[in-house]
């Protein structure tokens, strides 16, 4: 395994690491106790976010080429293309394990970081008033709820293709 490939691995376990502490500093308080995050959680989540931020910007750039979407992900749309409109459109033969599944996992969780970091930052503004700081808050607490669930599917994807 080359240089670049350990990199990348302990980057994504960092990054796995920074979500599981700020999955749960920022869920539990508002699951388990009915309030909002504050104190210590407050903290430990303010203090995590930025290495996964930072862990984040790594990935994509490391991973992008790799995550690409080509033609060869979408046999079904090539065929239907193929089928109506006459363009002499090369079939590629359909990859045994395609990985379709963790490219789109991977790329929600490059677009949604943008307005889960980004609602965060400018809550810290007085740019908005206190309705807008609120619906800032609500739209960070909403996208994590999302970003969950996609970098959950995205790691069990993860972890199904290693075991192959």
């Amino acid at each position: 395994m080359s240089i670049l490939g350990i990199l990348r691995r302990l980057v994504y376990l960092l990054a796995l690491l920074c979500f599981v502490v700020l999955a749960i500093t920022g869920f539990y308080p508002l699951l388990i106790q009915g309030k909002h995050i504050s104190g210590y959680l407050m903290m430990v989540h303010a203090t995590f976010a930025p290495v996964f931020a930072i862990c984040l910007a790594v990935l994509t750039v490391m991973w992008a080429s790799r995550c690409r979407l080509d033609k060869s992900d979408f046999p079904l749309i090539q065929r239907i293309l193929k089928r109506f409109t006459n363009l002499n459109i090369p079939s590629e033969p359909i990859p045994k394990s395609s990985l379709l599944g963790q490219k789109i996992a991977f790329w929600l969780i490059v677009f949604l970081a943008l307005p889960l970091i980004l609602s965060i930052i400018l809550s810290m503004f007085p740019l908005a008033g206190t309705c807008g700081q609120e619906l800032l808050l609500a739209t960070h607490r909403n996208v994590a709820i999302v970003f969950a669930v996609v970098a959950v599917i995205h790691t069990c994807l993860v972890v199904r293709a290693a075991k192959k």
